[in-house]
């Protein structure tokens, strides 16, 4: 029998476990403490608890740890990890893919920001068209110890650098798969975790617009919404959520949020040639946009084979941040990175492994 992995509970769950084990529940901070901040996978290592709580936890779960099968490097510094899932009962073999994201923001030179993009779901059943990993489907939803495995093996490479923010922009939907996403980031910001700060986490979602107001609440994260429309008739031909969520509501359930003070909602904004670039395009996301808190993130379209869209121009996207900029909105453009190992936003598709 394969005995279920310790890191896919928060402590909640794990304190339950020792309450019914008859062991206090303030061992369960300890436990996660070794597993996570001290790294550790032998139970019987784990000095400060009781032999008997140690036995218990080995009788009861594994520790697995989440390496990468490719570790690509590109050639202005992002690293692409590949990741192999085992097939298992209801799933086929997959595989994930997160990446490296080293910035230079300082005079110097120096890289004083290092991000890890990682994936939340094997695939995406969302079927945004501009972006590759909806060509693959849904595999399957990522537990919690794959989320956070992939934090782990990004640490590893990049050490020994400090990673100083993770997105979830990876493959997948992440409120799709809001509970295991929801343990992840207690996992990643607890202090028996991760210990990283929720400002420098953001969760990125299509809009899932019931999901929204509950991952603000129970998370504190920064939210990241992928717009890239400013018409219901523009983003349902790219973005077939806006059926379900058409753009009035996902922007009303966005101004409702108890934001703190100087938190903003980031827009996510695919320029592609011809479809969503003009400049009639950027002066509808403008009143779209009044008066809401909020920042927009302009993104060149990074092409993959089969894609069926074109980049927009660079003079082009400079002329809608400009319109943006000249009417109050923070509007910023991102660059691609990685493009030579297909590691650029929109990118990720990891080939499906032999099941």
């Amino acid at each position: 029998m394969t005995l279920p992995d310790i890191q896919n509970l928060d402590r909640a769950a794990l304190e339950a476990w020792c309450a019914q084990a008859g062991e206090p529940r303030y061992r369960a901070s300890q436990v996660l403490t070794w597993v996570h901040r001290k790294g550790t996978t032998d139970f019987a290592a784990m000095s400060n608890l009781p032999r008997r709580l140690c036995e218990g936890l080995a009788a009861s779960f594994t520790v697995r740890r989440l390496e990468p099968s490719v570790v690509a490097d590109a050639a202005d510094g992002t690293q692409k990890l590949l990741f192999t899932l085992p097939a298992e009962a209801g799933a086929r073999a997959a595989a994930i893919e997160s990446v490296l994201i080293p910035q230079f923001e300082r005079p110097d030179g120096a890289r004083d920001r290092l991000t890890l993009c990682i994936s939340s779901q094997a695939g995406c059943g969302m079927g945004c068209a501009f972006c590759a990993t909806a060509r693959l489907g849904l595999i399957r939803n990522l537990r919690p110890a794959e989320i956070v495995g992939q934090v782990r093996a990004g640490m590893a490479v990049a050490a020994p650098r400090t990673l100083t923010n993770v997105v979830f922009m990876g493959m997948g939907e992440p409120l799709a798969n809001y509970d295991a996403v929801r343990t992840a980031l207690e996992i990643l910001t607890a202090e028996w975790g991760y210990a990283i700060s929720p400002r420098r986490i953001t969760v990125s979602t299509v809009g899932l617009v019931p999901m929204i107001p509950r991952l603000i609440a129970e998370t504190r994260v920064q939210l990241a919404v992928s717009l890239t429309a400013p018409t219901d008739a523009q983003r349902a031909r790219l973005m077939p959520i806006d059926r379900r969520y058409p753009i009035a509501e996902l922007i009303d359930a966005c101004r409702a949020l108890p934001l703190p003070r100087r938190q903003r909602v980031t827009f996510e904004y695919v320029l592609l040639r011809d479809e969503n670039d003009g400049e009639a395009d950027a002066r509808r996301l403008v009143r779209l946009l009044h008066g809401l808190r909020a920042k927009v993130n302009l993104i060149c379209f990074n092409p993959f084979p089969g894609a069926g869209f074109a980049p927009s121009p660079r003079e082009r996207l400079l002329r809608f941040q400009a319109i943006l900029r000249d009417h109050g909105l923070n509007a910023t453009i991102r660059e691609s990175r990685g493009q030579d190992i297909q590691a650029a936003c929109g990118q990720l598709a990891a080939s499906r492994p032999a099941a």
